[in-house]
């Protein structure tokens, strides 16, 4: 890619000039959680893995435009892996992780050869079928997985040998917290690489790309395949933290749910995972407080707000607000 290539492809807008002090805040914040809800850290750990299971999803749809309903399948394989690691191997939680990894990213190269050459409606498609093979697979081989009772008996050692794993979940909060911070970083440097720049091209115009001789394909094959890798990790972090695994690690709802949360906050950015996760779980642990039965409605208006009025997700409501100031000034006389 040539010099203006890659310029154009580069983030910009108010998004794209967030300093490093928002990343500090959100650290911050992330920190001041667990002092501000210490009865409540099952809840947070649970934003803080969909929020990992995001970001994954941010890198395979927002950077590389790779259309998939199918995500719960890496986000699964990597839990049971690790699962199973866990009960019939070791316990130790890092080397879990490895594991979760290895098979999300296993899974997402030996289907992305196929995915990454479908689009559209045939993509979608094809990837909600793997989640349903795979989903199958877990429910058949009951011996090894507990079908659809679940994988139980899974118990983790101290984390580094130190950290031991409590009942109020302390340090599994941390533990998460670490993990994302550690992903999100990696994620940055990917992003930001070549190869990051390169599929935000393609998703802009791949015939441009193939024409100035990138391998659009393999590009992609190996941006599913982080993906897959990261989701691998979010499934294998749950797993470790409830010490269970069951088949709604390979439920559609989950794809859809990840889906919906990176509407909100902004596809392409990683910001937008973060910000989409905590709007989408805070509304509905919040919504589902009050009305049990329809707090999906406060979910669907939020979602039709941001496609109708604030397409970029809610980071690019401050540019929206600042273009709808700048018509109404110029629009008087």
């Amino acid at each position: 890619m040539t010099a203006h290539d890659l310029a154009a492809v580069k983030p910009n807008g108010f998004a794209g000039r967030i300093p490093l002090l928002s990343e500090a805040v959100i650290l911050a914040l992330a920190v001041a959680a667990y002092f501000a809800f210490p009865y409540d850290l099952a809840l947070v750990t649970r934003f803080l893995i969909m929020i990992l299971f995001v970001l994954s999803l941010d890198l395979v749809l927002g950077y590389a435009g790779i259309a998939t309903l199918g995500h719960a399948a890496l986000y699964g394989t990597g839990a049971y892996a690790a699962g199973l690691f866990a009960v019939h191997v070791s316990a130790d939680p890092i080397v879990g992780l490895a594991v979760g990894a290895v098979a999300g990213a296993g899974l997402a190269f030996v289907s992305g050869l196929l995915l990454m050459r479908a689009h559209g409606l045939t993509l979608l498609m094809l990837s909600i079928a793997v989640t349903l093979i795979c989903q199958e697979i877990a429910n058949k081989a009951r011996d090894l997985t507990g079908g659809a009772d679940g994988l139980r008996g899974i118990r983790m050692e101290p984390v580094l040998g130190l950290f031991t794993f409590d009942f109020i979940g302390r340090t599994g909060y941390w533990y998460a917290l670490a993990v994302v911070c550690l992903c999100y970083i990696a994620l940055k440097v990917v992003t930001n690489s070549p190869l990051g720049l390169s599929i935000r091209g393609a998703k802009d115009s791949a015939s441009r790309m193939v024409a100035i001789g990138s391998p659009v394909y393999w590009r992609l094959v190996t941006v599913y395949t982080i993906g897959g890798g990261i989701a691998g990790i979010a499934g294998a972090l749950a797993a470790q933290v409830t010490q269970l695994v069951s088949l709604e690690a390979y439920a559609f709802n989950l794809s859809a749910e990840a889906l919906i949360m990176l509407i909100l906050g902004g596809a392409g950015r990683l910001y937008g995972a973060i910000i989409g996760v905590i709007i989408f779980m805070t509304v509905h642990h919040v919504a589902a407080a009050v009305d049990p039965f329809n707090w999906l409605f406060v979910i669907g208006a939020m979602v039709l707000g941001i496609v109708f009025f604030v397409p970029p997700g809610v980071l690019g409501l401050p540019e929206a607000l600042v273009a709808l100031f700048r018509r109404n000034t110029n629009a008087r006389p």
